[in-house]
């Protein structure tokens, strides 16, 4: 329609995102790959220039790696690569402290899990990767602009926004807005979403310098953080490149009074030498931000038309690096449900979803962070009340495995998930139950070498059995086609269109069914159901299924 003489240009776009560090560009990028057209205002004039939030768990690598991007994160990665384990010492003169770890994935465990792995790679690293591949795959990516004000109704979400650089509002209708604006969101004050939790857990100061000295110090040994525990200079340094760029977090008490401007160069210089153990150690201080670490999860991730993903969501203490984690993995589970919606092959209701699926994993992972910051003995962390409630009830939590891969849901857009099982398990269990994330098995397919994670993106997949599960097979083909849901059916062992690569690997006890059963998967990688044997009615089984997932009327 033609725009009449004196009427504002309205930019139209399905889906608005707010916010453009991690979680943002992250949802950016997974809405790209799902073909959902996107805006995304970023205040900032570009992507986050402070080394921080660096480790990528196996779980956010995974997704990455099914959006095209795992290579890019790697080579962008490099520096660090080697580094791995986590220390604790009173100085780094001598040999006085210990390893909490050495290893991430000590004797490589983690292949009979995942096609990848960890990764350690800086925030102000990977953001520019995760926008050149955002670009790429056509999204409208607008920096320096500001949300000024927005307004929900019943069929969208109308916004202002603002160019920080020429002062130009642009007003945006969206279908939906996806509110990844940081901790203190404007968006989640606006709607009136409150958070519950212990509130502040502690603060600090981070303190990039250049040292060229402090590499002899450290010597060989390739931490990813050090705890220096000096009573009367506790931190913890983080390398930048190994040689002679690093991060040093300081204790900050703002609750008594400290100020940031305190925080002087003298003071840091002095602070981080006799932390180190060195009088002398050369410092040139280039840099300083207070952060604060607090545990608080939303009471509702969703509003009418409005979502929130990542810190705008949930915050947690930094120890083990969850909360970036777990806003990356908000903006994936979001993603493929939004586009699900907007494409008219699921109904509304499955957008509920993400509230009961990931509020649960927010509450439970926050808790177990906060655990972790009391074991790792965090520089300004001493827990009070409530800090980490809900890790196990006195029970010593499991290990960050559990955290990063096993967690579940018990509810939302499953069928058959155990609704009392508990949200992180104590140990790691990956088998096919609904709820849970599939399990990994290196498949065959023609002349390519695949995982079965990979097969999880675009579409439902069921699997089948390639000599037992032809009714699941052609139930599935007509269905896609008679209700118009990307729904991929496999074939799995000898015969079929995927074969194990190990030939003693049953796919099916993988998966925790029989020959005749089937699986069915999100294309977020979760078991959306499974069962265990054939049936009568295939078609009317698996109709059924799909409707309850995906909140159709079938």
């Amino acid at each position: 329609m033609k725009q009449q003489a004196g009427q504002e240009a309205v930019h139209r776009v399905p889906v608005l995102i707010v916010g453009g560090s991690l979680v943002g560009l992250s949802t950016s990028v997974f809405l790209g790959r799902l073909g959902v057209r996107h805006t995304l205002l970023e205040r900032h004039a570009g992507t986050s220039i402070h080394p921080r939030g660096r480790g990528n768990n196996v779980r956010t690598m995974e997704l990455f790696r099914g959006a095209g991007v795992e290579g890019d994160i790697h080579r962008a990665a490099a520096t660090l690569a080697d580094n791995h384990g986590i220390l604790q010492t009173p100085t780094l003169v001598g040999d006085a402290g210990e390893w909490l770890f050495k290893e991430i994935d000590p004797g490589g465990g983690l292949a009979r899990f995942s096609p990848t792995g960890w990764c350690l790679c800086s925030q102000n690293d990977l953001e520019p990767v995760l926008l050149d591949h955002a670009v790429a795959l056509g999204g409208d990516l607008r920096f320096s602009t500001e949300l000024m004000s927005f307004e929900v109704d019943g069929d969208g979400v109308t916004a202002v926004a603002k160019s920080r650089e020429t002062g130009e509002h642009l007003r945006v209708r969206a279908d939906y807005l996806v509110a990844a604006d940081g901790p203190r969101s404007p968006v989640r004050e606006q709607l009136g979403i409150g958070q519950s939790g212990p509130g502040d857990l502690f603060h600090n100061i981070s303190v990039t310098f250049r040292s060229r000295g402090l590499a002899e110090v450290v010597g060989d040994r390739r931490f990813i953080v050090c705890y220096l525990t000096s009573a009367d200079a506790d931190g913890a340094l983080l390398p930048v490149d190994n040689r002679e760029n690093w991060v040093f977090h300081a204790p900050w008490h703002p609750e008594r009074g400290e100020t940031v401007e305190e925080f002087t160069d003298e003071r840091c210089i002095a602070h981080i030498r006799r932390a180190v153990g060195v009088d002398d150690l050369d410092v040139e201080i280039t840099g300083r931000a207070p952060w604060h670490a607090a545990q608080r999860v939303a009471t509702a991730y969703r509003s009418g038309r409005v979502f929130l993903a990542g810190d705008s969501a949930h915050e947690m203490s930094p120890t083990g690096a969850f909360g970036s984690n777990t806003g990356i993995q908000d903006a994936h589970n979001l993603a493929w449900k939004l586009a699900a919606v907007l494409g008219g092959w699921a109904g509304d209701g499955l957008l509920d979803s993400y509230d009961a699926e990931r509020r649960p994993v927010a509450e439970a992972t926050s808790a177990r962070a906060a655990v972790r910051s009391v074991e790792h003995a965090h520089p300004g962390f001493a827990p009070g009340e409530g800090a980490g409630a809900g890790a196990g009830g006195g029970r010593r939590p499991g290990g960050i495995l559990d955290v990063a891969l096993g967690y579940r849901y018990p509810g939302g857009a499953v069928v058959g998930a155990d609704p009392g099982g508990p949200v992180v398990p104590d140990r790691l269990e990956l088998s096919g139950a609904p709820g849970s994330r599939a399990p990994h098995l290196w498949v065959r397919r023609g002349d390519s070498r695949v995982s079965t994670l990979d097969l999880y993106e675009t579409s439902l997949v069921l699997l089948c059995d390639a000599s037992e599960g032809r009714a699941w097979y052609d139930a599935a083909l007509r269905l896609a086609d008679e209700l118009r849901v990307p729904l991929r059916p496999h074939r799995v062992g000898a015969g079929g269109d995927l074969v194990p690569e190990d030939a003693s690997v049953s796919w099916s006890d993988v998966h925790g069914v029989a020959a005749g059963g089937a699986v069915l998967v999100r294309p977020d990688g979760f078991v959306a159901w499974r069962t265990a044997h054939a049936v009568q009615d295939a078609e009317r089984e698996l109709r059924g299924v799909l409707g309850r997932v995906l909140s159709l009327r079938t």
